[in-house]
């Protein structure tokens, strides 16, 4: 297993019991759908064509299923998977050459300032009690006009909207992290906050970032009958089911 490129362990603030619990559960999905990964994998191949052997963090790797996925687009660059579920990181090892336990939460990840060229962080950041101090360690970490490719559930998503004027709870949020209520759906995932395109702008500008580009993605969890409005959404990034930002550290 080739090493990650940690320099130094930082101790850092264990989420609430009942989160780190939850997220330790084999039973809790970690995976998301192949075509957000290959839609991300394909932005950032064509980001990365200028910076040979570039090195990239999966940072909420989950079982690794994501970057295996995107690896064949960024063949020639080395992908580091980072998770703080040993359980997901036990599973990602079948699939990554190499990985490195982290948190983004409290101290920060036992990696060294300016170490990575680009960042994978798809669907995280809707799990997370501090999402600032995640984007500011993933600006951390990253090298000056490194990459950060992000994705997450659109609270906006077209059918999201309509559920909405009819008294349903959207897709995507939750109410409580033992079963689902009010909404279609059965997976308890952990989604703690959601994002609408503008917002997800927004704030990632306000972090020190600069937005390249924001595009949509089909959300594999949409009926069979259902797909091709989903797909004709993703043309319209404000109405997709998933949003991909690709932004620059500034």
């Amino acid at each position: 297993m080739t090493a990650p490129p940690s320099v130094t362990s930082v101790t850092s603030t264990a989420p609430p019991p009942g989160l780190r619990d939850f997220y330790e559960n084999p039973a809790v999905p970690v995976a998301s759908g192949t075509p957000r990964a290959l839609r991300q994998a394909r932005v950032l191949a064509a980001a990365l064509a200028g910076t040979p052997g570039a090195t990239v963090l999966d940072i909420g790797c989950g079982d690794g299923t994501s970057a295996a996925t995107a690896a064949p687009l960024l063949r020639g660059h080395r992908i580091v998977g980072v998770d703080w579920s040993q359980d997901a990181l036990a599973r990602a090892r079948t699939r990554l050459p190499s990985v490195v336990r982290g948190e983004l939460a409290g101290g920060g990840l036992p990696l060294r300032t300016g170490c990575a060229d680009a960042v994978l962080f798809s669907e995280v950041i809707e799990h997370l009690v501090d999402p600032d101090a995640a984007l500011d360690e993933i600006r951390r970490v990253l090298r000056p006009g490194g990459h950060l490719m992000l994705s997450t559930p659109n609270l906006a998503a077209w059918y999201n909207r309509g559920l909405l004027l009819a008294g349903v709870q959207p897709v995507f949020s939750e109410v409580s992290l033992r079963g689902i209520h009010g909404r279609p759906g059965s997976e308890v995932v952990g989604h703690l906050r959601l994002y609408t395109a503008r917002a997800l702008r927004g704030f990632v500008a306000a972090s020190g970032f600069e937005v390249v580009r924001l595009t949509g993605a089909p959300f594999h969890g949409v009926p069979r009958v259902l797909r091709p409005l989903d797909q004709l959404a993703c043309a319209r990034p404000s109405l997709a089911s998933i949003l991909l930002l690709h932004a620059r550290r500034t």
